[in-house]
């Protein structure tokens, strides 16, 4: 794997950032500590500037080039909070954290483009500005969005912006991409069913709602089989199911129900809204009980441009020479999609091997993936910004 020789002898290093990163994993946006920890790197680097707190707890740095005798300015971005789950990996630097891990590999994410960053301070082998960003909250809390209504993209005059993420099954060092939809977009709904309670033995006296709501669950699938173009790809599910008694013998009065729906599409996030909301309200307004409906949009879409993606790409073949530029787009969501939304730009996967899926107590970033990520992020800043 042609990697760069000086990220190769700087693997050592990366691991052992990475797996100190493991042991403190920190949730959100109360990131403090690892934020801590990057600012500290990013000082030994000698990088040109570092900014703390955009985006509540993200870190923002730049590197500038041998020259700059154009302008151009390409941002990285890292993500570097973890999850609520209770590891299950019985390693030597598991997490120290009870109920908290990092389940989807943000502390190799950040490792890696730390890595990158070291290089890049040492060699500054290009033309023009770098600008790492470092961000919070992504698993649920928007912080994408949160440091791009910080000024992110304005502020330090990005003009394109490029994204990592690991994807377990796929073999170490060997990338994937795609241009277009790549990730779809999560919204959530919540409905509540309210009837009337009563004894089970008398059901003629009550409006059940678990009956009632049981109903909407079974009808709300025909929103993706008989709404949504089959060659498109919508994901409906209801994840939750609650009633307010837990006796056997008892009708609930009210059930709530919570769900998600993505897409790959945009234009059916406002379809697969309305018909939610007019399935919950009308099949039970047909057995005489009432529904509710709260819909909160989540991440948009992740839509790689094309000509980003084609320069992805070739950075991550001239690193491996094995990348398929042409992968299928998944289900799962990520706010990276809002800086895609502000700039051009595009987000790669990076094989992690053979592991558990990421957000499983049991996963785990394997650490020979590192000098092919930070070589990718370094390959492509060399390639974007040369130096004539």
């Amino acid at each position: 794997m042609p990697v760069k020789n000086r990220l190769a002898e700087m693997h050592g290093a990366i691991t052992k950032w990475r797996r100190h990163l493991h042991m403190h994993p920190e949730l959100m946006y109360d990131v403090e500590e690892t934020a801590g920890f990057v600012v500290d790197r990013l000082k030994e680097f000698g990088v040109d500037e570092i900014t703390p707190g955009i985006g509540k707890t993200g870190v923002v740095a730049v590197i500038k080039g041998r020259q700059d005798t154009q302008g151009r300015v390409v941002g990285l971005r890292a993500d570097m909070d973890a999850l609520p789950i209770h590891e299950a990996t019985g390693l030597e630097y598991a997490s120290t954290v009870s109920g908290k891990m990092h389940a989807c590999g943000h502390d190799g994410h950040t490792s890696m483009l730390l890595g990158a960053a070291q290089y890049l301070a040492e060699t500054r082998n290009f033309d023009g500005t770098v600008v790492l960003i470092f961000q919070p909250a992504e698993e649920g809390g928007a912080g994408g969005l949160a440091m791009c209504q910080d000024g992110l993209m304005e502020r330090w005059g990005i003009q394109e912006v490029y994204g990592m993420h690991n994807m377990p099954g796929l073999p170490v060092g060997e990338f994937a991409i795609r241009p277009g939809a790549l990730l779809a977009s999560s919204d959530e709904f919540e409905i509540v069913v309210t009837g009337k309670g009563g004894h089970a033995a008398a059901p003629h006296d009550a409006v059940d709602t678990t009956l009632v709501a049981s109903h909407i669950v079974v009808s709300l699938q025909s929103v993706v089989s008989r709404t949504v173009d089959p060659i498109k790809r919508v994901v409906l599910t209801v994840g939750t199911f609650e009633t307010d008694s837990v006796a056997s013998n008892v009708i609930a009065h009210t059930v709530r129900l919570r769900g998600t729906v993505r897409t790959l599409d945009p234009e059916y996030r406002e379809i697969a809204e309305e018909r939610v909301r007019r399935i919950a309200e009308d099949t039970a307004s047909a057995f005489g009980a009432s529904a509710e409906m709260t819909w909160t949009p989540g991440y948009p879409v992740t839509v790689n441009t094309e000509a980003e993606t084609g320069y992805a790409a070739d950075a991550a073949e001239a690193v491996s020479g094995r990348v398929n530029d042409s992968t299928d787009p998944i289900m799962p969501s990520e706010d990276f999609a809002y800086m895609l939304e502000e700039r051009p730009g595009a987000y790669i996967f990076i094989g992690n091997g053979d592991t558990a899926m990421c957000h499983h107590p049991e996963y785990n970033f394997d650490d020979d993936a590192i000098p092919a990520g930070c070589s990718w992020f370094a390959e492509l800043v060399e390639r974007r910004l040369p130096v004539a």
